[in-house]
């Protein structure tokens, strides 16, 4: 059994997949408390319900979006998450995990998409990154960085170079709107001829505006 926090289907917000019809599992608990989040609501452990993984395999079903992203709160902080994706993978669903990078990503399957989150310090959760979780990404993985300043920025950008990541997979940065206007980052990552890296947003909320469930 998992706790999840709710399942919608809705349009794909971010990643480079945005614009694709989807279905979201949330799962409940996290162990970080970044400043800017938007889903504070599956923080808690006992938020959500448990349910049984034949049965979130069959309400993903019912919803008919054949791509489903696994986010949280980190829902790699519930182990089973990984029998959960060898179940819809085996459904013929395309499956996405988005994570905090704080967990081991290897647990996944192989033919899981992993979106890694590697938090700035304007997070208030930098220093949260499990640096073993590098050598285990791959073409089929992304990387984002959510950038709450140009700071932000030039910290991501050096990381990436230090470490290689746009030479491994794709690499995206997308700003905390209310603290970064887009058209500053773009501008910005224009000036440094970030040639690897995304800019990347969250359409749902441009889309909805600032609701749960999108």
């Amino acid at each position: 059994m998992l706790r999840v926090c709710e399942i919608f289907t809705s349009i794909q917000g971010e990643s480079t997949h945005a614009g694709r019809l989807c279905t979201l599992v949330r799962l409940s608990g996290c162990n970080l408390r970044c400043v800017w989040c938007d889903s504070p609501f599956s923080y808690a452990m006992d938020s959500g319900k448990m349910m049984h993984i034949a049965e979130i395999v069959r309400t993903v079903g019912d919803l008919g979006a054949r791509l489903v992203e696994l986010t949280g709160g980190e829902p790699l902080m519930q182990p089973r998450v990984a029998v959960l994706c060898e179940k819809l993978l085996a459904g013929g669903y395309e499956v996405l995990v988005e994570t905090n990078g704080s967990k081991d990503i290897s647990i996944l399957p192989a033919g899981v998409g992993r979106i890694v989150d590697i938090k700035c310090p304007g997070s208030g959760s930098s220093g949260s990154f499990l640096m073993d979780n590098l050598k285990h990404l791959n073409r089929g993985d992304e990387v984002k960085f959510v950038v709450a300043s140009l700071d932000d920025a030039v910290w991501a950008k050096d990381f990436c170079k230090k470490h290689g990541i746009a030479e491994r997979c794709a690499v995206m940065f997308s700003p905390v709107a209310r603290n970064l206007p887009y058209n500053k980052l773009a501008e910005w990552m224009v000036a440094n001829r970030l040639s690897n890296i995304r800019f990347g947003f969250q359409l749902h909320k441009v889309i909805w505006g600032d609701k749960r469930r999108v």
